[in-house]
C-alpha cells in the first residue's frame, strides 16, 4: 500500500502503539483521525499530531462510541482507505479472582469492537477501493500466558477474524493485516511487573509501529514482534507442548505475583 493521501482511523491512537504508528503514518503522507475515550489524552494526542490530525473521545466498545466515531471520521476525512483497530483492554490474575465485568470489558473492547466496526466500516473501505483493516492483536494470541486466559483468547479470536476476512475479501480491494506485539513500553503495560525472565520482553511502541507502517506498506499478512524467548515459546509450543506446560509451572509463581495487578480496562 502507498501510505501517502490515505485516510485513516485509528481507535486507541491518543497513546502507545497507536499514536506512534499515526506518527509515522503522517509523516509519510497519511491524513489522520484518532479516536480514544479520554478527552485529555486526545487532546494531547492532537496537539503533538498537529493541526492537520482530527480525532474525537469515543467509547468504541459502545455502539454509540462507534457509530459516533465512525460518522466523525467520514466527515473529517470525506472516506476511509484505513481502519486501525487498536484500541484495546487486558486484566491478568486468575481467572476465578477476574470480575465478570473485567472479562466483559476484554470481549467488548478487544473483540466484539474491531468486529463491529469494521463490519460498520466496510462500505465506505470499499468504495477506497485500495483499503486495508489492521488489527493489532498481541504475541499471546500466538502462545497462551498463565493468567491471561481471557485476554488470550480474545486476542486470539481477534487474530483468526483478521485471517478470516482477509480471504473473504480477497480480490475485493480490501486487504487485512494482524499485528502480532509483544510486551511493548506502553501506558497498558504500566501496572505488569513481569520482565524478561517471565518472557516478557519490552520494545517501544515506535519500534513497533514502524515494523507495522513498513508491514502495511509491503502488504503483509501479518507482523510478528516477538522477542527471542517469546519467539522460543511459540516454537516449543507447536513441537512440545508439554514442555512449555512444565516450563510455565515453574514461572507461575514468579509470574502470578508479577501480573496480579496487570489491568488496563
Amino acid at each position: 500500500m502507498q501510505i501517502d493521501g490515505k485516510r485513516v482511523l485509528i481507535t486507541g491512537g491518543t497513546s502507545g502503539i497507536g499514536l506512534a504508528a499515526a506518527h509515522l503514518l503522517q509523516e509519510k503522507g497519511a491524513r489522520l483521525f484518532v479516536t480514544g475515550r479520554r478527552p485529555d489524552a486526545l487532546a494531547a494526542a492532537l496537539d503533538a499530531l498537529g493541526p492537520g490530525a482530527r480525532g474525537l473521545a469515543a467509547d468504541v466498545a459502545s455502539d454509540a462510541g462507534r457509530a459516533a466515531t465512525l460518522e466523525a471520521a467520514l466527515a473529517a476525512l470525506g472516506g476511509l482507505d484505513v481502519l486501525v483497530n487498536n484500541a484495546g483492554a487486558v486484566r491478568a490474575g486468575r481467572l476465578e479472582e477476574t470480575g465478570a465485568a473485567e472479562i466483559r470489558a476484554m470481549v467488548e473492547v478487544d473483540l466484539l469492537a474491531p468486529i463491529l466496526l469494521t463490519r460498520a466500516a466496510l462500505p465506505a473501505l470499499r468504495a477506497s477501493g485500495d483499503a486495508m483493516v489492521v488489527n493489532v492483536a498481541s504475541g499471546i494470541a500466538l502462545v497462551g500466558v498463565p493468567f491471561y486466559a481471557t485476554y488470550a483468547a480474545v486476542k486470539a479470536g481477534l487474530a483468526h477474524f483478521g485471517e478470516a476476512l482477509r480471504r473473504e475479501l480477497l480480490g475485493e480491494g480490501v486487504h487485512v493485516l494482524t499485528l502480532y506485539p509483544s510486551a511493548t513500553d506502553t501506558p497498558m503495560m504500566r501496572t505488569s511487573r513481569a520482565g524478561p525472565d517471565l518472557g516478557f520482553v519490552k520494545e517501544t511502541a515506535q519500534e513497533v509501529a514502524a515494523a507495522l507502517v513498513a508491514g502495511m506498506e509491503a502488504d503483509a499478512l501479518d507482523v510478528r514482534r516477538l522477542s527471542e524467548q517469546r519467539a522460543q515459546m511459540v516454537a516449543l509450543n507447536r513441537a512440545d507442548p508439554a514442555a512449555l506446560d512444565a516450563r510455565f509451572r515453574e514461572l507461575k509463581p514468579a509470574l502470578a505475583a508479577a501480573v496480579k495487578d496487570h489491568s488496563a480496562l
